[in-house]
């Protein structure tokens, strides 16, 4: 084959993978069963064992056998507001590193495919998701919420820890969400479309799995329609969809920064799992609220998404069509 013919082979490939979905990539590199298996496994044992004991370090270098036995006691606010903070995110660059390792040297494909089959990752795309959640948060959880329960609320005045804690938390929270979506909305559902293709199967897996590890959380406080409506329904279902039907994972990386970032910096509530030095703090964490404000933020994200910025979504095929997904 010549030079040119390869080159001519090379660009229809790269225009055919353009419209591609990041499904569609599970079936790049090395894909037989044994390889996900192995790759879940890695993952796992990273999220479990691994960034645990990197949390571990982390609050003894903070507070020595105090800043551990406080840690095991998942007593993050005895390590500080940004000690606890620290240590509570210490764990996900290790799985961050699981994931792209198991994408990388196991499948032996780029762990961009986990985002999109295109060459490229649209960061505009990333940018949408992200206002799009912010939106109805700032709606709904800042000025409602403010409306409802005013005399919770209150600026926090420590600027210099304010100042200290925002970096911090830019960058290790982009690492958390990215490495979640990598891994619950990305491999996974590549995983399970080795057994099906089928879209509300795919979904539905995601979701499922997302939901598990967060029943611990102090948030799920109101009981299964805590569980239901926050973790299931309005992040894990909503955002699998969305991937789904977007055919990347780019609207959904954007929207769950968003998310915590605001939950972290903006509006920070007592009685989640970490309490942090945000703008504002909210005294009492008012589940039943919190629940509810889903019904309203997920309408929202989809009407500004699908609306306001539908002439910005990149030119893609979708996804169910091509690979026979219902």
């Amino acid at each position: 084959m010549s030079a040119a013919s390869e080159a001519t082979e090379t660009a229809a490939d790269s225009r055919s993978r353009e419209h591609e979905s990041y499904v569609e990539a599970a079936r790049r590199g090395r894909h037989r069963w044994w390889h996900y298996l192995l790759g879940l496994a890695l993952v796992l044992f990273a999220w479990m064992v691994v960034a645990n004991v990197a949390s571990a370090l982390v609050a003894f270098a903070l507070g020595g056998e105090e800043g551990v036995a406080a840690f095991g006691r998942v007593d993050f606010a005895a390590l500080g507001p940004v000690g606890g903070f620290l240590v509570l995110m210490a764990g996900w660059p290790v799985t961050l590193g699981a994931v792209l390792i198991a994408v990388g040297l196991i499948h032996r494909r780029h762990p961009r495919t986990l985002v999109t089959a295109a060459a490229r990752i649209s960061w505009r795309r990333i940018v949408h998701g992200f206002v799009a959640w912010l939106l109805p948060f700032l709606l709904v959880i800042g000025l409602v919420q403010y409306l409802v329960y005013p005399d919770t609320f209150t600026l926090n005045t420590d600027v210099a820890t304010f100042a200290l804690f925002v970096p911090v938390a830019l960058v290790l929270t982009a690492i958390q969400t990215t490495t979640e979506e990598l891994f619950f909305r990305g491999y996974l559902v590549q995983t399970a479309s080795l057994v099906w293709t089928n879209r509300i199967f795919l979904a539905l897996v995601s979701a499922v799995v997302f939901t598990l590890p967060h029943v611990g959380n102090p948030e799920a406080a109101g009981g299964w329609l805590s569980i239901f409506l926050n973790y299931f329904f309005g992040m894990g279902l909503i955002w699998a969809v969305v991937s789904l039907v977007d055919g990347t994972t780019e609207l959904a990386i954007g929207a769950h920064f968003a998310n915590n970032i605001a939950n972290f910096v903006l509006i920070s509530a007592s009685g989640t799992v970490v309490t942090t030095p945000g703008l504002v703090g909210v005294s009492e964490y008012h589940a039943l609220f919190y629940d509810l404000s889903n019904l309203v933020s997920v309408p929202v994200f989809l009407a500004v998404v699908y609306g306001l910025f539908k002439k910005g979504a990149p030119p893609r095929a979708s996804w169910g069509h091509r690979a026979g997904g219902r």
